[in-house]
């Protein structure tokens, strides 16, 4: 899921809408019990808007791809 997300460029202040990351996800088979959001966000790597229209990298996760 980071990976996906890391491949789409961001709108206004590094955003990342959640269907960008979504549709390139389910088009490459993944399934609901691989769908990682929820651990890159525990991990501290995403943060998630509350309406959950998008995703952000969080200084950790965008360190992962530096």
């Amino acid at each position: 899921m980071v990976d996906i997300a890391s491949t789409v460029e961001g709108v206004q202040d590094g955003r990342i809408y959640i269907e960008h990351v979504n549709r390139p996800f389910l088009d490459a088979d993944g399934t609901p019990d691989q769908y990682a959001l929820e651990r890159a966000i525990k991990l501290g790597w995403l943060l998630r808007q509350e309406s959950g229209t998008y995703v952000k990298f969080t200084q950790a996760g965008a360190e992962l791809f530096a």
